[in-house]
């Protein structure tokens, strides 16, 4: 879902003609060759999520239930650029091998299907299932493309759907949509439902423009409105809204974190994720921070959203989120396939002092990846020391710690590299307290002036003893976790070669680094590494 390129009017032209009805496919499977053939595409990731083919965006509907994690995503199978939207659905036992499945929702004579969430309904309060069968419903924006070319404003309804067989097969509701836009609010979408347990009641949230809408329902069916939150004075585009309870680590003290994505402004240029952390007491949410934190902040996280049902015994709150940026996403250099999701995160949320925030840290899942590994005893770099071992420097992960103690160096950090001359360059700088991520020259091809204009850049002070690393790099992206998810960023590049040489480097003094583990990483989709 997005109001930024509904200039594709050849896509929706094509696509008007077919609405003659409400009729769906049967059933439409994603049709590509054979997947060995597939993903070893060019820039094709090895061990995030991408689709076989095509289009893809925000994740959507995401829900656990009998030991498979859900993942469903705005999603066009008719081309590698954004159109009439439709609902894509993979499943997983572990949150990182996924199954390709047919696609769960087709648009309609109400509209194209964008964003929105999925829950268990456990108890059967909506009355779809049995509480021995529980339906899952699901809820989603019905986009009306003829009301928005009408100027109508009232072209974005809220709808639901459920299935009774896992998620596979899905029925929507007949008396669509279940909450109309009476105040005709042109961007007014992306619904996520949440149960809470003091009042009884889904909780629903919604992106109106520019703040969230809480609606609360007995049944998923029949929605009241309850409150609006936002930041006095913000003009900028809210999506993807999520409302959860959280606790804070290692203790029983509760709060709710409100994620919101937003369309313009980030620290990076363009799209990206925030959060608010303070109390949802069934009707109002309260903010405890002014305005909000990021939860990436690199240019490439966007509608992070979390998985609904996860079991009481696990108890933690996970979530992924879609690896772009709608300032490029239509124009990178891949051919058959757009845009990948991140790793399965983590959210961990700390206190310290009266303030809160959010912990972001790779879902320990993630470990089943590893195959080969390198542990390096403690060294010192001086100028340049390239890493090697028995691991791709296109498909790694790396976990070290520095001794920022006995480090004299005034910058240092990591560098990928290919034998054209291509680089990215990681920078931690100590006197300005700031980590740089550099890909201006990760390409020759500079298909996008936004993508290569300038540095990215996050503030983070090195005045503690200890700085830890995690970076994963999967041939056209780097995901980096520091001090365990204190701070992390999120960035994609397409080098003309696979990058082939990874390098720590040291400006002005040396770097001491200490407990060094590299991981040569194995990919997903059962093919063989060329």
């Amino acid at each position: 879902m997005k109001n930024l390129i509904y200039f594709s009017l050849l896509a929706f032209l094509t696509f008007s003609l077919s609405l003659g009805c409400k009729d769906e496919p049967k059933v439409k499977e994603n049709s590509s060759p054979e997947i060995s053939d597939v993903y070893q595409e060019k820039h094709r990731p090895q061990f995030h999520f991408t689709p076989e083919a095509k289009w893809m965006n925000d994740p959507n509907g995401m829900f656990y239930y009998k030991g498979k994690y859900h993942l469903f995503y705005q999603y066009y199978p008719d081309s590698t650029v954004w159109g009439p939207m439709h609902w894509g659905h993979a499943e997983s036992k572990d949150m990182v091998h996924w199954e390709h499945l047919p696609i769960a929702l087709y648009p309609d004579s109400l509209g194209l299907i964008f964003s929105g969430g999925a829950v268990v309904d456990l108890n059967n309060t909506s009355g779809f299932g049995t509480k021995e069968n529980p339906p899952i419903v699901a809820t989603f924006t019905h986009h009306n493309m003829a009301g928005e070319k009408a100027k109508t404003n009232d072209f974005q309804t809220q709808s639901i759907a459920y299935s009774l067989d896992e998620g596979t097969k899905w029925t929507k509701y007949e008396q669509n949509p279940v909450i109309p836009n009476t105040e005709k609010i042109k961007d007014f979408r992306d619904p996520k439902v949440v149960w809470h347990e003091k009042s009884q009641k889904w909780i629903l949230a919604l992106a109106a423009y520019d703040k969230v809408k809480f609606y609360a329902s007995p049944n998923l069916i029949d929605w009241s409105f309850l409150s609006d939150f936002g930041i006095e004075g913000d003009t900028r585009l809210w999506e993807c809204p999520d409302l959860f309870p959280i606790k804070v680590k290692g203790t029983d003290e509760e709060k709710w974190a409100l994620i919101v994505s937003i369309q313009k402004d980030a620290p990076n240029g363009g799209t990206a994720t925030s959060y608010f952390i303070g109390d949802f007491d069934g009707k109002d949410f309260k903010s405890d921070i002014k305005d909000q934190k990021w939860l990436d902040w690199g240019a490439d996280n966007y509608a992070f959203v979390t998985w609904n049902n996860i079991p009481e015994n696990d108890g933690r709150i996970l979530g992924i989120g879609w690896m772009s940026n709608w300032q490029y996403a239509q124009i990178v250099p891949t051919e058959k396939w757009r845009s990948a999701m991140t790793l399965p995160r983590e959210l961990q949320l700390v206190k310290n002092n009266t303030d809160y925030s959010l912990l972001s840290i790779p879902a320990q899942e993630t470990q089943l990846l590893r195959k080969d590994s390198v542990s390096l005893d403690s060294f010192k770099v001086e100028g340049t020391h390239a890493l090697e071992g028995s691991f791709s420097s296109s498909q790694f992960e790396i976990v070290m710690d520095i001794d920022l103690k006995e480090t004299t160096a005034q910058s240092f950090g990591i560098e990928l590299k290919n034998g054209l001359g291509e680089n990215l360059i990681i920078t931690f700088d100590r006197a300005e307290e700031k980590l740089y991520v550099d890909r201006t020259n990760s390409s020759t091809t500079k298909f996008s002036e936004d993508f290569f204009s300038k540095k990215h850049s996050a503030p983070y002070s090195l005045k503690d003893d200890t700085l830890k690393i995690q970076l994963f790099v999967d041939v056209s992206s780097l995901e980096l976790f520091l001090n365990d998810g204190e701070l992390n960023f999120t960035d994609i590049f397409f080098p003309t070669e696979k990058f082939d040489t990874v390098s720590l480097f040291a400006n002005d003094g040396n770097l001491n680094v200490t407990n060094t583990n590299l991981y040569s990483l194995n990919g997903i989709w059962n093919v063989e590494e060329k």
